[in-house]
């Protein structure tokens, strides 16, 4: 599938987004070789009265010791905090100038910073920067107000040669599972985000004919086209019933053994296929998340490792993790109106070019067998159900303190990322590379990463060493990056968006935020889900997460059960703040 999309030409333009509308955030910039300096505006939380907003600037002339970036607001917008800058405003000019550390800017080097705002009316980008008294973005020109053009990763869903959408998400409404909105809703506070869209999980065969009276996915189907009204929706399901699933976490282990790859597909892909395939469903756009965690097992768990397990060399060695996603994105992707997004883990776990690069080759080899090709893949998708930050505001992989690299500190431990949005935009670029479609899109799961609440850091930290430069300021709040069940401290992190950022498809919420990772303590089922001492409050750890505490909170019910207690938390710490 051919996308047309640009990273450096960008619109804004206003994208509805479930039961509410979000604007999709996309750079004002423009050509970056002629220009004497660029700009990258990101709006990357709005609400109704609020956003949060980051900002790059490139530049492209003579090195500076010291930076001041100006614009102006043509609407209402007025920032309240900010970080990395001196940022005042004006009336509608605001100026935000270099800290002390990070007024050296040579020549085709960057500085980021962000900041947190109000605004009443529209909130478009500002037409118009000067660095240092000098026009930005001007070479080419581009129009920061315009509509989706051809090349408008924010646009109306250009279609490409399939007949695809560009991006699913744009200009679309994303269906609001009525399940879990019923026990939001039933939540003190949860009124005010139980109108959010969140994916629907296909985790067991009987799933897709309803459990325990529950909704088939026919149910969701029909629910979704009253949804849909006139215009555009996107249904979200994750399809998840790999044969041996999950083989490195106990919690979230399937009903297939090993090797009923044949069961897979003849009863649970197949029936999933048959029913998405009924003309009566065309005009909704399926976006199907492919098997969470399960490609990356293969590279980081299946031998040659002090994290590798025996199920995961088992289902390396039998090839029924490749077989059978190769068989969902085949069957998936020959529907016109399916989006297959394979998933791709999480900074913490690949962020290593010794762990990326392998996954990168991986996740290819996989699209280009057992009859799948890279047309049937719209994109990938990173963070499901995990609680890494979009971004991480107060520091970057590229920070130094008192001559050591960040990657030197204990919690990067030398990995290339240090936050989702890096991550994905890296590897995206790793992905056309390697073979897939120059336009392929990427998802962030951002349910339950907003680490907001009282112990956000609210600006970098002491540079006294780079450990506490880096623990002072990331607002990852976990004992260990590999810390992955039901995380004590956690919030809501930014409201399903389309178009956020240039690559990204869309901020998603697909792990339901209420839902339990897995249970604190041994619990008998008929689910197949076993006990993960990860999800053990009082578990000193493993290889993989450094043999630190878990982090998890007590009392949780099994994977995917509601999980009062946690929702509650996550109201609590979200962030951007719920009104």
């Amino acid at each position: 599938m051919t996308r047309r999309r640009s990273a450096m030409l960008a619109a804004l333009s206003l994208v509805a987004g479930g039961t509410g509308a979000a604007l999709a955030a996309v750079p004002a910039t423009a050509g970056a070789q002629a220009a004497p300096c660029t700009v990258d505006y990101t709006i990357q939380n709005q609400w109704d009265t609020g956003f949060t907003a980051a900002v790059t600037v490139t530049n492209n002339s003579a090195a500076k010791t010291g930076w001041t970036l100006k614009w102006s607001y043509a609407g209402a917008q007025q920032i309240t905090s900010g970080w990395n800058a001196k940022i005042t405003q004006s009336g509608a000019a605001v100026t935000a100038a270099n800290e002390t550390y990070n007024g050296a800017l040579a020549t085709g080097a960057s500085a980021s910073f962000g900041f947190q705002g109000t605004y009443s009316g529209a909130n478009a980008v500002p037409a118009a920067f000067t660095l240092d008294g000098v026009t930005c973005n001007v070479d080419g020109g581009t129009d920061p107000g315009g509509g989706g053009g051809p090349t408008d990763p924010g646009g109306g869903g250009t279609p490409d040669p399939t007949g695809r959408a560009d991006n699913p998400y744009a200009g679309a409404k994303v269906y609001v599972n009525p399940e879990w909105a019923k026990l939001a809703a039933a939540e003190p506070g949860g009124s005010r985000i139980s109108n959010q869209p969140t994916a629907v999980w296909l985790d067991r065969i009987a799933a897709i004919q309803g459990v325990n009276g529950g909704m088939s996915l026919r149910d969701h189907l029909d629910a979704a086209l009253k949804q849909k009204g006139a215009g555009d929706l996107v249904v979200q399901l994750v399809v998840y019933d790999l044969p041996g699933r999950d083989c490195a976490a106990l919690a979230s282990n399937g009903e297939l053994g090993p090797n009923d790859l044949a069961k897979y597909q003849s009863q649970y892909i197949d029936p999933i296929a048959s029913i998405l395939a009924d003309p009566k469903y065309a005009s909704l756009r399926i976006a199907a998340v492919i098997e969470p965690d399960s490609l990356p097992n293969l590279v980081t768990n299946a031998g040659g490792t002090n994290t590798s397990t025996d199920a995961c060399v088992t289902m390396k060695s039998n090839g029924n993790y490749e077989k059978g996603v190769g068989y969902a994105l085949a069957k998936l992707g020959a529907l016109k109106n399916v989006y297959n997004y394979i998933d791709a883990a999480h900074h913490g776990w690949l962020g290593w070019d010794s762990n990326l690069d392998p996954s990168v080759q991986e996740f290819h080899k996989v699209a280009t067998s057992n009859g799948a090709s890279v047309n049937d893949v719209a994109g990938f998708i990173v963070n499901t159900a995990n609680y890494s930050p979009t971004t991480e505001p107060y520091f970057k992989v590229t920070d130094s303190v008192g001559g050591q690299t960040v990657r030197q500190s204990k919690w990067v431990d030398w990995n290339q990322y240090v936050d989702e949005q890096s991550y994905a935009q890296a590897l995206r670029g790793k992905l056309v590379a390697a073979g897939f479609n120059s336009g392929v899109g990427m998802l962030i799961d951002t349910s339950r990463n907003g680490w907001g609440g009282s112990a956000r850091p609210i600006g970098p930290g002491p540079t006294t060493s780079v450990d506490a430069y880096v623990n002072g300021g990331r607002i990852d709040r976990r004992i260990h990056a590999g810390n992955w069940c039901n995380q004590s401290g956690a919030g809501l992190g930014a409201r399903p968006t389309a178009a956020p950022a240039a690559g990204i498809d869309a901020y998603v919420w697909v792990k339901p935020p209420g839902e339990s990772d897995g249970s604190s303590s041994a619990v008998s089922n008929g689910e197949g889900k076993g006990f993960d001492r990860m999800c053990d409050p009082t578990y000193g750890g493993n290889s993989r997460n450094g043999n630190n505490p878990t982090g998890a909170l007590a009392n949780a019910p099994l994977a995917g059960h509601w999980f009062s207690a946690q929702f509650q938390q996550l109201m609590q710490n979200a962030y951007p703040p719920l009104p």
